[in-house]
């Protein structure tokens, strides 16, 4: 075990898409020791992020994906640090763009990428089908994976909105994410965290109910 730990924040606010907006919580996950951190997920509120990073030095602010409930407190966050660098793939610029006009993301996440802090070494997994540019984190010294809103405990993320796709997604966590050990941890961006394990068994029936 290194001297790395994860602190989870849960803050409250909208998901807004396509002229509809839905009450949810996020799970925000800040990776790192006590010098240093990753903020996975600024989310809504500012106020409980910045609590939780403290002292430390902000080495990225990373958005899982571009959709408001995930980075719509990005800038914030940013402006406290005062130079964090905001990190998104590229595949989701369309939706930074709907909720951010004046400037884009400082940093493009792309797959195969490795951030790191704090001790925790964290890979980029580029996991379209919820969105284009949606990716998940992996620690694998540690056996955890943060996955965004591409893999939930009971199933994959939502899809039918604009710009997101079913077959994708499921080709995305099959081929991706089932592959890891089934033992590792998954940190989800909303609601309660599962296991590989105990999701993989049932692929074919989120295939089967197409959702």
């Amino acid at each position: 075990m290194t001297g790395a730990r994860i602190d989870h924040v849960v803050t409250s606010g909208q998901f807004t898409l396509d002229g509809q907006s839905f009450d949810v919580e996020n799970n925000i996950w800040l990776v790192g020791d006590d010098r240093e951190v990753l903020v996975i997920d600024a989310a809504h509120d500012a106020g409980p992020i910045i609590e939780a990073i403290d002292e430390r030095s902000v080495v990225a602010i990373v958005c899982t994906h571009g959709h408001n409930d995930h980075i719509n407190a990005a800038l914030d966050v940013h402006g406290f640090t005062g130079r964090a660098p905001i990190a998104l793939h590229d595949d989701d610029r369309m939706l930074w763009n709907q909720v951010y006009v004046a400037r884009g993301p400082d940093m493009p996440l792309k797959d195969g990428q490795v951030l790191e802090a704090g001790g925790a070494t964290l890979a980029v997994i580029h996991t379209p089908g919820h969105s284009p540019g949606g990716v998940c984190l992996y620690w694998e010294s540690e056996g955890v994976l943060f996955s965004g809103d591409t893999l939930f405990q009971g199933g994959p993320g939502a899809t039918g909105r604009s710009y997101s796709d079913f077959p994708t997604i499921i080709d995305s966590i099959r081929t991706k994410l089932l592959t890891l050990p089934p033992q590792t941890v998954v940190h989800t961006g909303h609601g309660p965290s599962t296991t590989i394990g105990d999701e993989a068994p049932h692929l074919e029936e989120w295939i089967a109910r197409g959702r």
